[in-house]
C-alpha cells in the first residue's frame, strides 16, 4: 500500500480495480487545510487520462505490472503480431489501441516488453531510443540556419520526424521514443 504522498510519477497504482499509471503529481497544502495531492493518472487499459486527487489519510494499492519480452513480426489491418522473445511458436495478435502511438516506430524483429496485469497485456514498454534508417530526406536548402534548420524526414517504419538538415537518405539517426524526437545520427548512409 501507498501512502498519499508516495504516488509519484511513474508508479502504478489500483483504482477500482484497474490499473493506472501516475503522469505528475503536486503535494501543496491550502490554507490551514491537511495537505493534498493532486496526480494525473493514465488508465492503462483505455488510456484516458484523469486528474485526482489523494488525501493524507488516503492507502492506495500499487499495482503489480509484469513485464514480458515480445518482439514485433508484423501488421495485418488494425492487429499487431508478436511472438515470445523464447519461443516463436507462441504467436499473438495485438490491436493498434494498446500498443498506441509508437506503434510508429516498431520495425520487424523490435524486441519490447509486454506490460501485463492480472496475466492480461494492457500495454508495451519501448526502449528509449531507437536505431531507423531514414527512407527519404528532402534536400538541404540554404538559407537561415543561425537558430539550426530542420527537415522532415521519413523513416523505415513509415514515422516523420524533424531531424537536422545535415540528415540524408540512408542515414541511420537515434531517436528518442518518448518524445518522438531526433537525438543523433548514428551512421552515414
Amino acid at each position: 500500500m501507498l501512502d498519499y504522498n508516495k504516488i509519484t510519477p511513474n508508479k502504478y497504482i489500483v483504482l477500482d480495480g484497474e490499473p493506472y499509471e501516475v503522469l505528475d503529481s503536486h503535494i501543496f497544502r491550502k490554507q490551514q487545510r491537511k495537505p493534498v495531492n493532486q496526480t494525473k493518472i493514465r488508465n492503462l487499459k483505455t488510456g484516458k487520462v484523469t486528474e485526482r486527487s489523494f488525501h493524507q489519510s488516503e492507502k492506495i494499492e500499487e499495482a503489480e505490472i509484469e513485464t514480458k519480452d515480445i518482439v514485433y513480426i508484423f501488421s495485418k489491418q488494425e492487429d499487431l503480431w508478436f511472438h515470445s522473445s523464447s519461443d516463436k511458436g507462441d504467436r499473438f495478435a495485438m490491436s493498434e489501441k494498446i500498443v498506441g502511438e509508437k506503434k510508429k516506430f516498431l520495425k520487424e524483429g523490435t524486441e519490447v516488453q509486454a506490460m501485463m496485469f492480472n496475466d492480461e497485456i494492457i500495454g508495451i514498454k519501448f526502449p528509449i531510443k531507437m536505431d531507423l534508417k531514414v527512407k527519404t530526406a528532402p534536400p538541404s536548402i540554404k538559407g537561415n540556419t543561425a537558430q539550426g534548420g530542420s527537415k522532415v524526414v521519413l523513416l523505415e517504419t513509415g514515422a516523420e520526424i524533424s531531424a537536422p538538415l545535415f540528415i540524408n537518405e540512408g542515414d541511420v539517426i537515434r531517436i528518442n521514443t518518448e518524445t518522438g524526437q531526433y537525438t543523433e545520427r548514428v551512421e552515414k548512409g
